[in-house]
C-alpha cells in the first residue's frame, strides 16, 4: 500500500497505525502520530486501519540533556 508519510510517498506493508509505528522501527513510547489531518492518542492506534493514499506525519520525541 502507498502512503504519505512525512510529505513523501512510501510503500508499506501495515494496515494499522500501531503497525505502522513498528514497521518503521519506531518506539511506541517516543512516536506521535497525525493521520489525515486528525492525531491520534496512542489508545487508537491498533484500532485505526490504513488505506492507500492516506497522509501520515509521524513525530518521534527525544529527549536530551
Amino acid at each position: 500500500m502507498k502512503l504519505v508519510l512525512n510529505g513523501g510517498e512510501r510503500e508499506v506493508q501495515a494496515t494499522q497505525v500501531e503497525d505502522l509505528v513498528a514497521e518503521l522501527g519506531l518506539p511506541l513510547a517516543a512516536a506521535l502520530v497525525e493521520h489525515n489531518g486528525t492525531a491520534l492518542l496512542r489508545s487508537e492506534w491498533a484500532k485505526t486501519n490504513l488505506q492507500n493514499g492516506d497522509r501520515l506525519e509521524i513525530i518521534r520525541m527525544v529527549a536530551g540533556g
